[in-house]
């Protein structure tokens, strides 16, 4: 069943079952406290004729006086105590089938209804002591049929009101259903279209109200923003991949194929082929190394442990200035030593990722600066190279970026894969440190690792 249909339905049924319970409920009420005043009458009237009939010492002046109190539509009796007492009874005109009732004397004050008949009684017996000393009853009895007749009215009334309410309810429901739906099923249109044509598209939003189904709308056109952003970024990803992959690997392709055909002939390629493959294939694992450890962070073992920075910095330059021959620099402010608590594979790694920043874009003196300031604990990179236009500084932590992206690796040749600055992002956000970086261009761009 459709979410519509069952709107429809649902909300059909629970009015319906409100309204018979409202309707029950009213009645319940209504009839109880209608036959609750006819017994109240009944048994005011009986009290003033008990009273009258407490005075009477003949059966004659007993019997005037059931006649003078008898009900319209009833009967009123005198039933002695004693059994072989005479009762007397007087009924009206309309009700003398009453008289072949069998009277039952009562010492306790009583009203109730009756069934006699099929018809509908309300009955009162009040005990009394007559003036010549007997005791007996006076009971009354009066037809509740007026009010049976009333109470059928009354249900045909109420029938006839939920019928007549039931019909707008079940066309509202529907209404109901349709209004919830229509965003519902736009929504549903468009991913539809969107499955076909490959192609991200937007709710039109109608109208200004601010309810929930708009804010769903809303909320679907930005998540298809965001899908649209994150499918565009995939595809330059893929695309800028495809593009630094393709270059070593079309090189040791070409180095190789050189090889099997013309080494017999120049045996001097061979030393030239083997340090461009062994270049190209470093180059290309450095590459397919850090795109498999940019996994998601959740997967990384942070592991926090004390680390002085003096000598962890100082080991580090001892690699650099044996790899690369560089002049680099350590320098300690202000203190003997700066000691932080951090994972210190994860913290080398983004060091060695401005390092090697810092090498390739500069060709003079590299210089790492350590301290404190305020609470934090510093390690600052700094070069005096190329550095980075203002307007592009926002973006060099983006996967794949690179600042002139107009010149190709053969017109740049120092030129990276745009993965480090990334990946030395993610990796300083891991073990919640900030990499923050600041650059004047054809000056030098320096570096600095904030560790708390």
């Amino acid at each position: 069943m459709k979410l519509g249909s069952k709107i429809h339905l649902y909300s059909s049924v629970l009015f319906t079952v409100l309204l018979l319970i409202a309707n029950a409920t009213v009645y319940t009420v209504f009839s109880k406290m209608m036959l609750e005043r006819e017994l109240d009458k009944l048994a005011a009237e009986t009290k003033q004729a008990a009273a009258a009939l407490r005075l009477a010492d003949q059966p004659a002046a007993t019997t005037e006086l059931l006649r003078a109190y008898v009900p319209l539509e009833g009967m009123l009796q005198w039933v002695p105590e004693a059994e072989n007492g005479s009762g007397i009874l007087v009924t009206s005109a309309s009700e003398t089938d009453l008289s072949n009732e069998k009277a039952v004397y009562s010492a306790e004050q009583t009203q109730k209804r009756l069934k006699i008949e099929g018809k509908s009684y309300s009955f009162v017996s009040i005990p009394i002591i007559g003036a010549n000393g007997d005791v007996a009853n006076v009971q009354a009895t009066e037809s509740l049929e007026e009010l049976m007749e009333l109470l059928q009215i009354l249900r045909l009334v109420l029938v006839s009101v939920s019928a007549a309410v039931l019909v707008p309810v079940l066309i509202s429901s529907g209404l109901l259903g349709r209004i919830v739906m229509r965003p519902i099923s736009a929504m549903t249109r468009t991913m539809r279209q969107i499955t076909r044509s490959g192609q991200f598209m937007r709710l039109k939003q109608e109208g200004k109200s601010r309810d929930e189904l708009v804010e769903m709308g809303e909320t679907f056109n930005d998540m298809i923003g965001l899908l649209a952003e994150s499918f565009m970024r995939q595809e330059q990803f893929v695309s800028n991949a495809s593009h630094e992959l393709k270059t070593p690997l079309t090189i040791i392709e070409s180095y190789a194929s050189l090889l099997k055909r013309r080494l017999r002939d120049r045996p001097e390629l061979l030393e030239e082929s083997i340090e461009a493959i062994h270049s190209e294939a470093v180059r290309m694992k450095g590459l397919t190394e850090q795109l498999l450890l940019a996994m998601p962070r959740s997967e990384w073992k942070i592991e926090r442990e004390p680390l002085d920075l003096l000598p962890f910095a100082e080991q580090a330059v001892a690699f650099f200035r044996s790899a690369y021959g560089r002049e680099i620099h350590v320098v300690l402010q202000g203190e003997d030593s700066v000691t932080v608590m951090t994972d210190q594979d994860k913290l080398k790694q983004v060091l060695f990722i401005l390092l090697d920043n810092a090498r390739k874009y500069s060709n003079d003196r590299i210089e790492i600066e350590l301290g404190r300031a305020d609470k934090d604990s510093y390690l600052r990179v700094k070069d005096l190279g190329i550095g980075i236009p203002a307007e592009e500084l926002s973006k060099v932590f983006e996967r794949f970026y690179r600042v002139d992206k107009s010149r190709s690796r053969d017109q740049e040749p120092i030129g990276g894969t745009g993965l480090g600055l990334s990946l030395g992002k993610e990796l300083a956000d891991a073990i919640g440190v900030k990499l923050v970086l600041e650059s004047i261009q054809g000056k030098g761009t320096t570096a600095t690792i904030r560790i708390p």
